[in-house]
């Protein structure tokens, strides 16, 4: 077997609005100062589409070097700490950054923010992709996540203040499909495209991974047409500065959290790594302090409290984080077991997860409908399902190692798949349904940093465990310990949606 390439997110203003009513101002021969409180919705059907692409493409780039890794170790000889940089790096520049993305668009607009974003994005990946070397690869992978920090919160923005009822709810559902189906077409097209290697006749033998990267540029330059033709310009109506200090322990407190565990098993756990866990708790404890202080006084904080009381934000976030912790751990190990373990190449390694790819959108599309129907129930559902998916991957596993290939694996990651579009979905809509469209970019940057910052953590932790295990015990039984796991951040999601309201606005 291969050795291993990879070693390892009093009442308040808040309570005050409570509708998503876009209201406008009144015409000049109405009252002055008069609003009309009815909807008015402004995105249309291929600017719903444009900010979809803009959602789509940062977190396809989160997945999609997963499968391009080993290629990128052979061509540049990076090494297993240089290799975890070039994840690390942008799942933390882009964490980091993303509550700031969202209150940026609130201050200059969030088309703007979109269109700076978008080409920023289509830069750093043209530099992703001829980089010469692992540092100068990590590099690009930092500026590519803060590229996607300015423009990923501008979409569900963009979507809350110029959607109104109806138009909303499909809105929403399709930026959750988006979202779902991205972390798993991200996998699959990063396969196809290192397997393809259509830039080995100029970089030479083993550069298919820097198509995954350069296949951004023609889209980044689609991306930006569609917007300036298709795009409104929102922002909110009192814009509040940025919050400095909040920002600042914001990033410390994620940076001492994922930077030591996402590294530190590459680096072989030197003293820096504890000393940034144990500044990590304190630097948490801060934030929340300094935010809840300038929420008291009247103050914008970067994240307030105040919006954490919103119950179905609250609840549902409580759910994103452990289903985001178990799917992008899966989405990691899984790309290093088929490689790594069944010697799968990147196209049949990809290939093998298009049953959940397909299984996630159906049940997205079916989601809308159930939920006017069952309410949140879809969720428990829908854990159910996933529950059961991984129980029939982690039985296939146990009895058909090493002789697996993708149909064999295909029951058990299809009904995962099936139960995850039924989840994903319709949380993202809980969790933002009662934020009012004034504090949309914070709100949707709340819900963007707390998956992404999940999805890293699952990362490092179920990454971790996986690749300790595998020297010792194996692939076979290294997999099967880790989806036991996830199975258990499955068990939990699922009771915790039994809290959820019933209804989903």
């Amino acid at each position: 077997m291969k050795g291993l390439w990879y070693r390892s997110g009093r009442r308040s203003s808040l309570d005050a609005v409570s509708d998503f009513s876009v209201t406008t101002k009144a015409p000049a021969t109405g009252a002055p100062g008069a609003r009309y409180d009815h909807p008015v919705p402004t995105l249309g059907g291929l600017g719903l589409f444009t900010v979809l692409l803009g959602g789509a493409l940062p977190l396809i780039d989160f997945f999609i070097v997963n499968v391009a890794l080993p290629a990128v170790d052979h061509d540049l000889a990076a090494g297993p700490a240089l290799l975890e940089l070039v994840v690390a790096g942008y799942g933390l520049s882009y964490a980091v950054l993303l509550v700031l993305g969202g209150r940026l668009g609130d201050m200059a607009g969030r088309r703007r923010l979109f269109l700076i974003g978008m080409a920023a994005f289509g830069l750093t990946s043209l530099a992703c992709g001829l980089a010469p070397d692992a540092w100068t690869l990590v590099g690009a992978r930092v500026a590519q996540g803060a590229a996607a920090a300015l423009m990923l919160p501008q979409v569900l923005a963009t979507i809350q203040a110029a959607t109104a009822g109806p138009h909303r709810a499909r809105a929403m559902s399709l930026y959750g499909a988006t979202a779902g189906l991205s972390m798993v077409a991200g996998q699959i097209l990063g396969g196809v495209l290192v397997s393809a290697a259509p830039l080995s006749s100029v970089f030479g033998e083993g550069a298919g991974w820097r198509s995954v990267f350069l296949v951004n540029v023609p889209v980044a330059v689609v991306g930006l047409f569609l917007a300036a033709r298709s795009m409104p310009e929102t922002r909110s109506e009192r814009p509040a500065p940025v919050d400095v200090p909040g920002t600042l322990l914001l990033a410390l407190s994620l940076v001492t959290l994922l930077a030591p565990l996402t590294e530190g098993r590459a680096a072989g756990w030197p003293w820096w790594t504890w000393v940034s866990l144990g500044l990590f708790p304190f630097a948490a404890a801060a934030f929340y302090r300094v935010e809840r202080r300038a929420d008291a006084l009247g103050r914008t904080p970067l994240v307030p409290p105040s919006l954490l009381r919103l119950h179905s934000l609250r609840r549902g976030l409580t759910l994103v984080v452990p289903f985001s912790i178990g799917f992008g751990g899966f989405m990691f190990v899984i790309a290093v077991a088929l490689q790594q373990g069944l010697e799968m190449g990147p196209a049949a390694a990809g290939l093998s997860l298009a049953p959940m790819a397909t299984a996630f959108f159906l049940a997205s599309l079916a989601g809308p409908r159930l939920v006017r129907r069952f309410g949140s129930r879809v969720v428990t559902a829908g854990g159910l399902l996933q529950g059961v998916g991984v129980t029939v991957l982690a039985l296939t596993v146990w009895r058909g190692w090493p002789d697996l290939g993708p149909l064999g694996l295909l029951p058990g990651v299809a009904v995962a798949g099936l139960g995850q579009g039924l989840q994903l979905p319709v949380l993202i809509r809980i969790v933002l349904s009662d934020v009012p469209s004034e504090r949309a970019g914070v709100g949707g940057g709340v819900m963007t940093t707390t998956q992404q910052a999940a999805l890293a953590l699952g990362v490092a932790t179920l990454g971790s465990l996986f690749l300790t295990l595998a020297p010792g015990q194996g692939m076979r039984d290294a997999l099967l310990v880790t989806l036991l796991v996830q199975l258990g951040t499955v068990v939990l999601t699922t009771l915790l949606s039994l809290r959820l309201p019933r209804a989903v606005g």
